[in-house]
């Protein structure tokens, strides 16, 4: 299928991070209303720096991409501009439905309430999705508020994400460094979530293996895993027959329970999250066994 083909085919998406997605020249025009320095003054050189840096197969240089994308969205004309234009950038690719990622508690820099910023970045949406909508298309859109597991703040974006349930936002995500911070040390807000019948998605199975996804579903009750790829590591191929497989307690959990993994075998191949494989490619992505 041609590239045109593809792009008229219409999506869903699940795992897309608001903070990841800006076009270069909004970066550098709001770099320049707030005195931010970037990398490369111009958009093709800022566009070339943020792909290196992705591709560097170094996990500090991917993360100090959003140093600055984070910075140009701590104010309200950011907020609205780079949601806008990320929802309109979704519709462009044929997406009918997006769920857009992001955490509020990491654009308060410049006195930003939650409230506010969960209530600009859906400004930017609307004004999106009415723009496609004025050209004949169809989108829609939903938020996904992220608390930060290495800070202390998920019973606070827990409440928030329930708050705007009926304005846009449409569940709760939980993402940062998975060794070392257990959903547990959140329990009682993945209680409250419950009792809420607020749909919960983690970030497990990336960066850590098994057991993290084991703590996602007892400790964080998700309903979806956020990558999930090392579940591969409880999944075990015939050596004689690669047709059969066996599963560990884990996978089978997940296997029959239906839990779905937000697979991203791009940002897996970046961020060095393919397990078992040194120096991998995207063809070593377990994809593929996933999926059968």
């Amino acid at each position: 299928m041609s590239n045109l083909n593809i792009k008229a085919l219409p999506k869903v998406s699940l795992h897309d991070h608001l903070d990841g997605g800006l076009r270069p020249e909004t970066i550098i025009e709001l770099a320049a209303k707030i005195g931010h320095k970037l990398p490369a003054d111009n958009a093709e050189d800022l566009r070339n720096w943020f792909l290196e840096s992705c591709d560097s197969g170094s996990l500090v240089r991917y993360l100090d991409t959003f140093v600055h994308t984070t910075a140009v969205m701590q104010t309200k004309e950011g907020l609205i501009r780079v949601a806008k234009e990320f929802a309109l950038d979704l519709a462009a690719d044929g997406v009918i439905y997006g769920e857009i990622r992001w955490a509020p508690e990491q654009h308060l820099e410049q006195g930003l309430t939650l409230e506010q910023v969960v209530e600009y970045v859906e400004e930017g949406l609307t004004q999106a999705r009415h723009e496609v909508a004025v050209k004949g298309g169809f989108l829609r859109t939903g938020q996904l508020i992220t608390a930060m597991r290495q800070n202390d703040r998920a019973q606070e974006i827990a409440e928030l994400a329930v708050k705007y349930r009926d304005r846009g936002v449409v569940g709760f995500d939980y993402a940062g460094p998975e060794a070392g911070f257990s959903p547990s040390r959140h329990a009682k807000a993945f209680a409250w979530l419950n009792e809420q019948l607020m749909p919960v998605t983690l970030h497990a199975g990336e960066a850590d293996g098994k057991e993290s996804i084991r703590d996602a579903i007892i400790d964080g009750r998700t309903l979806r895993l956020g990558h999930g790829v090392r579940i591969i590591e409880d999944v075990f191929v015939d050596a004689d027959d690669d047709s059969k497989y066996a599963f560990g307690d884990v996978a089978t959990w997940v296997l029959e329970r239906g839990i779905p993994l937000e697979l991203s075998p791009s940002s897996n191949l970046q961020t060095g999250a393919i397990p078992g494989v040194e120096n991998p490619q995207m063809s070593d992505h377990p994809f593929d066994d996933l999926y059968r």
